[in-house]
């Protein structure tokens, strides 16, 4: 059964979507099969893998409010073993329509349980809200990555996030485990990153993956291109960087 992890933060520019499009790209490069469920109605998991927003007939949209079956909406990406599940504007409205619907905080892993077998990790990039849709991909998840940027304000709204995950674990979801805290955006020439990492490292431990994600133009350029960091710029640090997070990961699950 493939390991389904979150990856969550209700903050903006942090550094999740980038994380989950590299690192699903890593998982899959090194022969693991994944998928990577794009839950952001903003789309930018699915253009950050070539992939145009605007040009699927079927998204998780459909498959999440319309019962379209989830097999239907899975598109194979340019890397090998890397299957997407496209998000659309209309996501952007969904959690209005979900409200009244039964169950509604296990319609996700409600819909991806016919082809959670088929992959050997499924992937969620989540919208920056706690929202129900944040719910739903905590709800159908083992695990949950959070990345922080290595700045001033990153532990603000931390305590509230790593609160919503117990709230899902204890009445939702008893298996969900926190997989670790990943600093992104870090410079080493500052203080302040190192600051913000023992910082974080007092409070989660080893919990916090030692590798950091540094501030890199090629992680940058990259979604531009639609393409993850692995094809667009291998030899990179940013590209080494979530290639030795792939590696941590593996050990963790």
């Amino acid at each position: 059964m493939g390991k389904i992890i979150s990856i969550i933060n209700q903050k903006g520019g942090v550094g999740k979507t980038t994380t989950a499009v590299n690192l699903a790209a890593y998982l899959a490069e090194a022969g693991r099969r994944t998928l990577l469920i794009d839950e952001d109605a903003q789309g930018n998991a699915t253009s950050g893998l070539s992939m145009d927003p605007s040009r699927f007939e079927t998204t998780l949209y459909d498959v999440l409010i319309d019962g379209v079956p989830v097999e239907e909406a899975v598109y194979r990406t340019e890397v090998k073993r890397l299957s997407l599940l496209p998000s659309s504007i209309d996501l952007a409205g969904a959690e209005i329509e979900m409200v009244d619907m039964e169950e509604r905080e296990t319609l996700l892993r409600r819909a991806v349980a016919p082809i959670r077998d088929d992959y050997d990790f499924l992937l969620i990039d989540c919208p920056p809200s706690l929202g129900l849709m944040t719910v739903n991909a905590l709800t159908a998840a083992d695990a949950v990555l959070i990345p922080i940027q290595a700045e001033f304000f990153a532990l603000e709204g931390l305590s509230q996030l790593v609160k919503t995950v117990h709230t899902v674990k204890k009445r939702l979801n008893p298996d969900l485990e926190l997989l670790g805290i990943l600093l992104t955006m870090y410079d080493g020439r500052t203080n302040l990153a190192a600051q913000v990492s023992e910082e974080v490292k007092k409070y989660f431990g080893k919990k916090v993956f030692k590798t950091f994600i540094p501030r890199a133009v090629k992680l940058s350029e990259a979604p531009s291109f639609g393409e993850p960091i692995a094809l667009y710029a291998p030899k990179s640090k940013g590209a080494a960087a979530y290639k030795s997070l792939c590696q941590e990961v593996l050990k963790r699950v």
